[in-house]
């Protein structure tokens, strides 16, 4: 019964005609504090639902402060792990909820974060196989965000730590894997081929124009990733329905770049 628990919910957050997803994660508020963008969550949230996202992203409070009861439907992921900029440590990524606690609260689906090759990485993998298989009971999918990060880590984008990483999150039990673009289609191509369940590229920094990250969104799809979960590139623009919409004809539709800046 909980593999048709994780196939409906799954349906929630990827579109099923296209196989991918859209997500907007705005959990960074607990990272940062209530930066531009995610201050007014309902009217971010409608912002980027009404732009074609499939899904957003959040800590236990998003549902609680930014839930609208209007506009277009969205689906919802909680995110289970967490860490400050203030604290010692902003890469050691502690459980702050359950997963039955997420499903009280009306998620869809549920994400962990996993810094790979930190120096607490054993408690972070620890977690990561114990929420896998509270997911696997109640049949709620899983998305584990694992970034290659540590001392042994020379670039977060080299592929041949990404493909690690990535792979680790598919063999303890995740159905879902975010991580970096690797910078190209050859390289993420053999990210996407040693993932055995589907990958969708972050975000990462704030990029100078719409044009770049429009680029590496149809690039990672080439590569054969499963879509994007993207925050800040998005919630922080100038007009995120737009943006949202052009990276939707991009993901779901399958236009170029060019086709969808009318270039």
């Amino acid at each position: 019964m909980s593999e048709i628990g994780k196939s409906v919910r799954m349906e929630r957050i990827f579109n099923r005609n296209t196989g991918k997803t859209i997500i907007i994660p705005l959990d960074h508020g607990v990272g940062a504090g209530p930066i531009k963008g995610i201050i007014d969550l309902p009217t971010t949230v409608n912002k980027v639902a009404e732009g074609g996202a499939n899904a957003v992203l959040g800590h236990m409070g998003l549902p609680r402060y930014g839930h609208r009861g209007y506009g277009r439907d969205v689906g919802l992921i909680i995110h289970l792990s967490a860490s400050t900029s203030l604290g010692p440590d902003p890469n050691h990524k502690v459980l702050v909820t359950t997963v039955e606690e997420a499903i009280k609260i009306g998620a869809d689906a549920v994400s962990v974060h996993i810094n790979v090759g930190a120096d607490d990485e054993a408690q972070m993998l620890k977690d990561l196989g114990f929420v896998a298989k509270a997911c696997d009971e109640w049949g709620i999918p899983l998305i584990a965000m694992m970034y290659p990060r540590g001392p042994k880590v020379t670039s977060e984008h080299d592929v041949k730590f990404v493909k690690h990483a990535a792979r680790i999150g598919a063999e303890l039990g995740a159905d879902i894997v975010k991580t970096n673009y690797t910078g190209d289609i050859e390289t993420f191509k053999e990210v996407v081929e040693g993932c055995p369940v589907p990958v969708v590229i972050a975000g990462g920094p704030q990029m100078d124009t719409e044009r770049q990250l429009l680029q590496m969104i149809y690039d990672s799809l080439q590569a054969g990733g499963s879509g994007v979960a993207i925050g800040r590139n998005v919630f922080q623009s100038e007009d995120p329905v737009k943006l949202v919409s052009h990276i939707s004809k991009i993901v779901h539709e399958g236009m170029t770049v060019e086709e969808v800046l009318g270039e």
